[in-house]
């Protein structure tokens, strides 16, 4: 149900814990930007990035003490200055048709009309999905991150306007969690500072036919895979500290109402192979948090000494060797300008959006056009002292896609007339060899 971190000293979580104090801090103080999106594009969404103090061994919190309101005060409790931090994460359960089937990610949903705004829908969706408070009696509200806009088709296809809010649970002693079976099949509490670990990097490989806006099957799909490989994402490994699995069956409710099943052999076979919920992923399976959620998460680590994220990030890229060194070729003063406009702390101000999708992000232009901008990893390196109202991946990110698109084109031509080289050398060869033995 856990797995183990290696034990910290008292003094590294004391640090941990006043930093996350001054970035709470200077969230409240600070909030991001209201975007409104693409008029054409109502539909909006809502995360919740909530943050719990796991007590210590040593210092148990006052059970009888009552529950901070405010920041100052809740970090002012001495099992506060000593515990852990740590974020809950949840895995969606697996959905046949569904892009984020199975994808780790941070609770939340759609806005309703009932919803008084975007953060009385990231309340509302936490409280559904898993089964927690997030009232000022259990929590605090702190603030928000930047919004984005999350698209498809690498950035060219708008989807909706995601909202991302961050919370402080203020008691140590929160019922058990309550997941949803359709939606959640686990929920899992991460330690802030595994995440900030290098060990922890790794790359997430996805299909590049799920990264359009109709994720193509059958032959096209293996014709895109065979000429692009697979798109390669940075990504963290989660080790949390504590789990829970929903061992509900997601249909257990509904079939309840269903009819009987057919008793045609073939039928049945049809109605299983239409069925929209797939069997739960093993629970042994290792926890990859990338793209939209890692975007998300990454905005609020760049907050977080030692702001050095960016140096434990790559670009996106694809597995296919030839692709993979003509986009690195190509984006290569790309990528040289924004590692030195972020080192000189030259950001253009505020966007207008941040747009992305599960692994494509983009700046929003205030004419509204899409710029294509890569997502999929870790942010600016850039303190709280001379931050600006921007999304750090954005930031980091804004024009990649445009390059890389240019990138697969020289290559895909470049292994055209490679091949074509050689088919006219070979025959060529073939007809040399032809008229010697016509002799």
């Amino acid at each position: 149900m856990s797995s183990s971190m290696n034990s910290p000293s008292g003094d590294s979580r004391i640090d941990a814990i006043n930093h996350l104090r001054q970035t709470l801090s200077w969230l409240k103080n600070n909030p991001y930007p209201y975007v409104a999106g693409p008029e054409t594009l109502k539909k909006r969404a809502s995360v919740a990035l909530i943050v719990r103090i796991q007590p210590s061994y040593a210092h148990r919190p006052d059970s009888t003490a009552p529950s901070a309101r405010d920041l100052d005060s809740f970090f002012a409790q001495e099992w506060v200055k000593h515990g852990e931090a740590e974020v809950l994460f949840i895995k969606r359960a697996a959905r046949k048709g569904d892009r984020w089937t199975s994808h780790v990610a941070l609770p939340g949903g759609r806005r309703d009309p009932e919803d008084a705004d975007d953060e009385q829908a990231a309340v509302r969706e936490a409280a559904e999905e898993v089964g927690i408070d997030l009232s000022e009696n259990t929590s605090i509200a702190v603030g928000n991150l930047p919004q984005r806009v999350v698209t498809t088709s690498w950035g060219r296809v708008p989807l909706m306007v995601l909202c991302p809010y961050v919370f402080l649970v203020t008691r140590h002693d929160l019922p058990q969690l309550r997941l949803q079976p359709t939606e959640v099949a686990s929920t899992h509490w991460v330690p802030i500072r595994s995440l900030l670990d290098p060990k922890q990097r790794t790359v997430s490989l996805e299909d590049v036919s799920n990264r359009l806006a109709n994720q193509e099957t059958g032959i096209k799909r293996w014709a895109l895979a065979g000429m692009l490989g697979k798109m390669e994402f940075s990504a963290i490994q989660l080790l949390p500290t504590e789990s829970l699995y929903c061992h509900e069956s997601p249909s257990d409710d509904s079939t309840q109402h269903n009819p009987a099943p057919p008793r045609n052999a073939f039928k049945r076979f049809l109605s299983l192979s239409h069925s929209q919920i797939l069997p739960p992923p093993p629970q042994n399976q290792p926890l990859i948090l990338w793209g939209l959620t890692l975007g998300v998460v990454a905005d609020f680590l760049d907050l977080l000494p030692p702001h050095n994220a960016l140096e434990l990030w790559t670009y996106p890229t694809f597995t296919m060797p030839d692709i993979r060194l003509v986009i690195w070729l190509t984006t290569y003063k790309f990528r040289e300008s924004k590692r030195l406009q972020l080192e000189a702390g030259n950001t253009s101000g505020p966007p207008a959006a941040a747009v992305e999708e599960g692994l494509d992000a983009v700046s929003m232009p205030n004419d509204e056009r899409f710029n294509d901008v890569g997502m999929g990893g870790l942010g600016s390196g850039r303190s709280l002292k001379g931050r600006s109202f921007e999304s750090a991946v954005g930031t980091m990110l804004e024009g990649y896609y445009a390059c890389m698109r240019k990138g697969v084109t020289y290559a895909l031509i470049c292994r055209a007339v490679g091949i074509a080289t050689v088919t006219a050398w070979l025959w060529s060869k073939r007809w040399a060899f032809g008229n010697v033995f016509a002799r």
